[in-house]
């Protein structure tokens, strides 16, 4: 592809294309028990923790409820793309993988989850999680990185006309042998480089994607076919960021996604091909020799 997709937004486009903030990394392994919700089995072991702001890599379990929705167009003038009716299949669903934020919305503790898993049918989807009507059928593996001096919360933003996660510092951040940082990605930007700028912005060397949840306008793969809808869901499977050449960071991202049509597409993002539809949350942790 010769340029980078774009996808016009209902409102003005801002200066600052990434937000972000920075924190002390924490780590924490914990088990979401079976019979809550997906929003309370994750947020009650994270408030427990004194954790305000986390990313959560999720495996292997079931959820049973599951209601999910896949990216579909604008309902209306003011939105560039929207969510596909709420989709609910019978019995339980095995989890494959998901991300999922972890913050505040009016106040109480909230998730934006993306995820693939198999259905009671034995086919393989993928969407946008509702973390207050799925419930945990299983035990699932949740691995989160969270920071105690950042708060992520949810916050209209008009360029979208979308509420979003938006990461703020709560305090200054003292020494530290790992950091971690925190960023909201704005529309049309590509999101390989724009984890290279957020290296660069905190003095990154080198570092690990930690999680990651968002949407991209289709997708261009390395190693996969391209993806042409031009809305899709997406969760980070693995990223690492080296410095190249010439010292600068320079990042490799794998992801998972579904389009508009169902799709699901897996592989490596082709750098500077691969623009932000609405929103991506995502964190890194410094590398620390």
């Amino acid at each position: 592809m010769v340029a980078l997709r774009r996808l016009q937004q209902p409102g003005r486009e801002r200066a600052d294309r990434i937000v972000s903030a920075v924190g002390t990394a924490e780590s924490l392994e914990f088990t979401l028990t079976p019979g809550l919700t997906l929003n309370a089995a994750i947020s009650g072991p994270l408030l427990r923790a004194g954790i305000e702001a986390a990313q959560v890599e999720l495996s292997g379990g079931a959820f049973g409820p599951l209601t999910y929705v896949i990216p579909a167009a604008a309902c209306d003038p003011g939105h560039a793309a929207w969510y596909s009716s709420a989709r609910k299949p019978e019995g339980t669903s095995r989890l494959d993988a998901a991300n999922v934020t972890f913050g505040r919305r009016e106040g109480g503790p909230f998730t934006h989850c993306h995820a693939f898993f198999t259905g009671p049918d034995g086919v393989r989807r993928g969407g946008h999680v509702m973390p207050l009507d799925t419930v945990v059928a299983a035990p699932i593996t949740a691995r989160a990185y969270g920071a105690r001096e950042v708060g992520v919360g949810v916050e209209f933003d008009p360029e979208t006309d979308f509420t979003l996660f938006t990461p703020r510092a709560l305090s200054g951040v003292g020494p530290s042998r790992r950091r971690l940082a925190f960023a909201r990605v704005r529309p049309n930007t590509d999101i390989v480089t724009a984890v290279e700028e957020l290296c660069r912005r905190h003095g990154f060397a080198a570092g690990t994607v930690r999680g990651g949840v968002g949407s991209l306008v289709g997708a261009c793969f390395a190693d996969a076919p391209d993806v042409s809808d031009y809305a899709t869901e997406v969760f980070v499977r693995s990223g690492v960021i080296r410095p190249g050449p010439d010292g600068e960071p320079e990042a490799a991202l794998d992801v998972a996604l579904v389009g508009m049509s169902g799709c699901l597409a897996e592989g490596r993002l082709v750098r500077g091909e691969n623009p932000v539809c609405i929103t991506f949350e995502i964190a890194v942790e410094e590398t620390v020799a």
